[in-house]
């Protein structure tokens, strides 16, 4: 072996396996880039887009080496209802915004911040956000128009269904989306030599093989040409970012982005033995991303759980897989666009459809049910909201839910009595006295004798918070007027 050759080696030695496993990402995200980007109502190739910025641009910056970004279905059903509210031409400005906040967020150290988020917010979001996107994928499949709101989407589905065996293009749209999921949920239980083809390409790949032979009618992905769709924003369209609605999305995007790219990456950690995420370092290179994808009027990104833990079992050992990953996205885009207009827009939906079952974690809940309902029914409120309301109050509701659970799980207090029968009555609290409590603490004041002294101690209490203080002296007020001796309150010192 020359020294040039031995000096390559030692520079990349494990050039192998990363090659061997950017192929692997590649193909497990091309169809889910595409199928993210229809559902979200932009062009097609802004998927792949996207994906190219999270593979070379996120992938070359440090954070965490293993995770793999680009366009998620789990952002999917908030793109879409910015689209449809504001147009395509603001979407580059709100994933710009994104970006520039997740890079200042980053940069002031509130990356591990991300980690307090509690995770029944987080899991309550994903599932939220899996039941509208499988509801809204469901009209895709039989080739019907979803309706905009996400009640109607789950009220109006089965007439959507039982009216899609009445024409011969919704069943055969309806036959090929059933199809590709069938092909999703089985292929795990096929041989491994089998499986060496990722799930999701075959399931596209098959259900294309299928309309084309059998001439199905069904729609196809639309092809604009790489350079066509990007649209970089307008000075103009930078405006809109004095509407507060526009501001409220970039911020869900933030959010929401920021959250789930951070604790995918928490998730990867525990899938090897590698170096571990810096947390602000990772916030810095996904609103890196954001941003330039934003500067091209893409998607915005975040890191995929499912295309990273395929880049680990695949053997990637450094960064260099996914920044390889980009390239093959790069390199189809460019010389095969025209690819894209055989694939059929109800296997893409059965692939998001199946995406978004496994966003609703059934187990967990049931888990938690059994050993926290708090948090179970977190979960679910959160879920709910999402679906019932939208996302960013959806979101807003399910933390807001966590912290009043928080704060009245740390409100314990506890009334002890010493009452000989005769003198004053000694009475002291003792833990958190907080307005969560307040009712429980006049409750048990007030069943003390009332026509006897007492005396209140205080000192044990580790916080007293305004509204407490000024209860206990309401109460110690009236209490005097009708006691013997004025109530004695023994505040901490």
């Amino acid at each position: 072996m020359t020294p040039r050759n031995t000096s390559r080696i030692s520079r990349f030695p494990h050039l192998k396996e990363d090659f061997a496993a950017s192929l692997v990402v590649f193909l497990v995200a091309l169809p889910l880039c595409v199928g993210v980007a229809v559902a979200s109502g932009v062009p097609a190739e802004l998927g792949l887009v996207t994906g190219i910025v999270g593979g070379i641009v996120t992938g070359l910056m440090r954070g965490s080496s293993l995770q793999v970004s680009g366009p998620a279905a789990g952002l999917t059903v908030l793109v879409f209802e910015a689209v449809r509210e504001f147009g395509l031409p603001a979407l580059g400005v709100i994933v710009l915004a994104t970006g520039v906040l997740q890079v200042g967020m980053g940069v002031l150290g509130l990356g591990r911040w991300f980690r307090a988020i509690s995770v029944s917010v987080v899991e309550g979001m994903l599932a939220g956000i899996g039941l509208v996107l499988i509801a809204g994928q469901l009209y895709s499949m039989v080739g019907a128009k979803a309706p905009d709101s996400g009640p109607e989407k789950i009220a109006g589905l089965p007439e959507a269904l039982v009216d899609a065996f009445g024409t011969t293009a919704a069943a055969a749209s309806l036959a090929l989306g059933a199809g590709t999921i069938a092909v999703l949920v089985l292929w795990k239980r096929l041989p491994a030599a089998v499986r060496a083809v990722p799930g999701p390409l075959a399931a596209v790949g098959l259900a294309t093989l299928a309309a084309l032979v059998f001439s199905l009618p069904v729609a196809t992905v639309e092809v604009q040409g790489l350079l066509g769709s990007i649209q970089p924003p307008s000075l103009d369209s930078f405006g809109e970012l004095a509407d507060v609605g526009l501001l409220a999305t970039v911020v869900a995007f933030t959010l929401i982005a920021s959250a789930e790219s951070l604790f995918s990456a928490a998730a990867v950690d525990r899938l090897h033995d590698g170096p571990r995420t810096e947390y602000d370092r990772e916030l810095v290179a996904q609103g890196t991303g954001n941003a330039v994808c934003g500067v091209l009027g893409a998607l915005p990104m975040t890191a995929v759980i499912v295309r990273s833990s395929a880049n680990v079992q695949a053997g990637a050992r450094t960064k260099a897989s996914r920044v390889l990953h980009g390239v093959w996205l790069l390199l189809f885009a460019a010389f095969l666009p025209d690819v894209l207009a055989y694939i059929p827009l109800p296997a893409l939906a059965g692939v998001l459809v199946h995406a978004g079952a496994k966003l609703v974690p059934v187990r967990a809940i049931a888990g938690l049910w059994r050993e926290h309902r708090g948090e179970a029914l977190i979960l679910a409120v959160t879920a709910v909201s999402i679906v019932v309301v939208s996302m960013f109050e959806g979101v807003l509701i399910g933390l807001a839910l966590a912290v009043v659970k928080t704060a009245w799980e740390a409100s314990h207090i506890r009334l002890d009595v010493v009452d000989q029968g005769t003198g004053p009555v000694r009475a002291s609290l003792s833990g958190n006295a907080t307005f969560l409590r307040l009712p429980k603490i006049l409750d048990s004041l007030e069943s003390l004798p009332q026509d006897r002294p007492v005396e209140l101690d205080l000192s044990g209490l580790h916080h007293l918070d305004h509204a407490c203080r000024t209860a206990l002296e309401t109460w110690a007020e009236r209490h005097s007027a009708v006691g013997i001796e004025p109530v004695k309150l023994t505040m901490a010192a």
